[in-house]
């Protein structure tokens, strides 16, 4: 039985390895529009936003090919939800508080040859609440996905005809 396993890892630890990489770059976490935590200090929300953007970025990235590189600057950014100030700080999340990300990005092939590229580009999903939610209740599960639909529509179908 245990042989069996590590032959199914072996198998699929090809696919699992990552190909692409991805460098973001964080502006002034200041001069974002909404990135207020509701009960935790200002400077360990905006690290846990960044590594959790990050590591989403970072798992897109790896399903391009290897040697290719994306570079994401976010501009500006403005959570899903809104925080209320009062004696119990929470972020309400209401269909009127949808996600909206304002982002630089180029993609660079092996050779350093820019495959896609947009300058202020601004994402939203102002529907967010309409779609129905797959998997577990993550943290800023509206806002990766916002990223994830962007990266799907716009990226990997130009990475996929650029590469074949």
């Amino acid at each position: 039985m245990k042989l069996f396993k590590y032959a199914i890892v072996a198998l699929f630890m090809p696919m699992m390895a990552s190909a692409g990489e991805a460098k973001v770059t964080w502006l002034d976490f200041k001069e974002y529009r909404d990135v207020f935590p509701a009960k935790e200090t200002r400077g360990g929300y905006h690290k846990r936003i960044a590594k959790q953007f990050d590591a989403h970025l970072s798992k897109l990235a790896s399903e391009m090919p290897e040697g290719y590189t994306l570079a994401l600057t976010f501009e500006d950014v403005d959570l899903a939800g809104d925080v209320r100030f009062n004696m119990n700080d929470i972020r309400i999340i209401k269909p009127i508080y949808f996600p909206r990300l304002k982002i630089a990005y180029n993609v660079t092939d092996k050779a350093g040859n820019v495959i896609v590229e947009s300058q202020s580009k601004v994402l939203k999903d102002m529907g967010f609440m309409d779609r129905i939610k797959f998997g577990r209740d993550t943290e800023f599960y509206y806002d990766k996905r916002l990223l994830s639909d962007w990266f799907e529509d716009e990226v990997a179908p130009v990475i996929t005809s650029k590469s074949k």
